[in-house]
């Protein structure tokens, strides 16, 4: 028997926000991995190292969370007016899938950058000094990304002084703007899918929980953390090492996305990890986050944790971050209850890192609530670039 020799695959590791991941150029792909299908998902999960029962990713460029297995791929955007079309995968740890059911906001910070950098946008629009809005198709959800990239000495700068809690050193700050996140689907209630600001979510096991169901940045359900016994300032060890509070926290998200018209059945759930996400908010009290820092109840708006892949978030996921914003812009919601009411254009909530500013400006028309944007500040700089190396027998066939 011959062994396998290894692929090697162009590709560059980025941190974008406060999640990290594997990029590569569609073009760059083996030919089988270029569509999508199980070649490609094979590939992806093999340069992670999933599915991984030891769940450390020893054998692959994961890091063994969701906030760390992650791939994305670029191409020459399809879309007029775009620069590049931004697909997504978060590949699962344990189990052998990757979703593609959403979008990473975190990691859009670093898709402009990569863009720049791999000759995706026009030279004669990058100046000497100054910043590129690099227009990004997010092909997951086909929504619009505008990601405005400083540039010095006509490169993309990426050192400053922007400091981004849940990451350890300052970079340069990037804006990102998320335009008309809302999903306008068919379903009716627009970025409510219930047509509901708060629906009474009833969960076997748990009870009838008074809920905020959101379609905008990535489906969410939102509920209250005194609901289910919690205060909303929890870290990472308080819910991911109780295996009762993770089982149900799945079980809302499984009845809530049925709930939402995101799945057909109850089943569908285990093969949706990625979406919904749920969260649960409470109002602002003084509390330490996981690096020690004291944060007081002046500091912010509200307190807001959120799980993804089944854990709880270390930070925020940036896609959530647009759901928070829009949903407590709009008075009556569960997230605008915790923040104290009232309209708003920006919030400040607590995270388990700390904090975060998002703004999102949201008008009730004819009864339905859209927003035109949401925008954040994030950061993102280049870890490795080279190629990642993959056995040859990894593609199916």
């Amino acid at each position: 028997m011959t062994d396998a020799p290894q692929l090697r695959i162009p590709a560059t590791y980025m941190r974008g926000g406060t999640s990290k991941g594997v990029f590569f150029r569609l073009q760059d792909l083996p030919a089988a991995a270029q569509v999508p299908g199980a070649a490609r998902d094979a590939l992806l999960m093999r340069v992670i190292g999933s599915p991984d029962p030891y769940a450390k990713h020893t054998d692959g460029m994961g890091g063994a969370t969701s906030s760390t297995s992650k791939c994305v791929i670029i191409a020459k955007s399809t879309q007029p007016g775009h620069d590049v079309d931004y697909l997504y995968g978060q590949v699962a740890i344990d189990t052998a899938f990757v979703d593609w059911s959403g979008n990473c906001g975190n990691l859009s910070t670093a898709v402009g950058p990569f863009a720049i950098a791999n000759g995706f946008v026009d030279p004669a629009r990058i100046p000497q000094d100054g910043t590129v809005a690099v227009r990004v198709w997010q092909a997951n959800i086909g929504k619009t990304i505008v990601v405005h990239v400083p540039v010095a000495g006509g490169q993309v700068q990426e050192t400053g002084d922007f400091e981004l809690d849940g990451v350890t050193f300052p970079a340069a700050e990037i804006v990102l703007e998320f335009v008309d996140p809302a999903d306008e689907g068919d379903g009716g209630g627009a970025m409510f899918p219930t047509g509901h600001l708060v629906d009474d979510l009833e969960v076997p096991g748990v009870g009838t929980l008074r809920a905020t169901m959101i379609n905008v940045g990535i489906p969410t359900i939102f509920i209250d953390a005194a609901a289910i016994g919690y205060t909303g300032s929890e870290l990472q060890d308080a819910i991911n090492g109780d295996a009762q509070a993770l089982a149900m926290f799945e079980t809302i998200r499984a009845h809530g996305a049925l709930r939402m018209g995101l799945i057909g059945d109850l089943a569908e759930a285990s093969k949706r990890q990625h979406t919904p996400k749920v969260a649960f908010v409470a109002p602002p009290h003084d509390h330490v986050v996981s690096s020690g820092k004291a944060i007081a109840t002046g500091d912010i708006d509200l307190l807001v944790r959120a799980l993804s892949m089944g854990k709880l978030h270390h930070a925020m996921m940036g896609t959530a971050a647009v759901a928070i914003a829009t949903a407590a812009a709009i008075p009556g919601t569960l997230v605008s209850d915790a923040a104290g009411g009232g309209a708003r254009t920006s919030v400040r909530f607590g995270h388990p890192s700390g904090t975060l500013r998002v703004g999102a400006e949201a008008v009730q028309v004819d009864g339905r609530w859209t927003v035109a944007r949401a925008i954040m500040s994030r950061s993102a700089r280049v870890l490795m670039e080279g190629a990642v190396r993959v056995p040859a027998d990894t593609l199916p066939g």
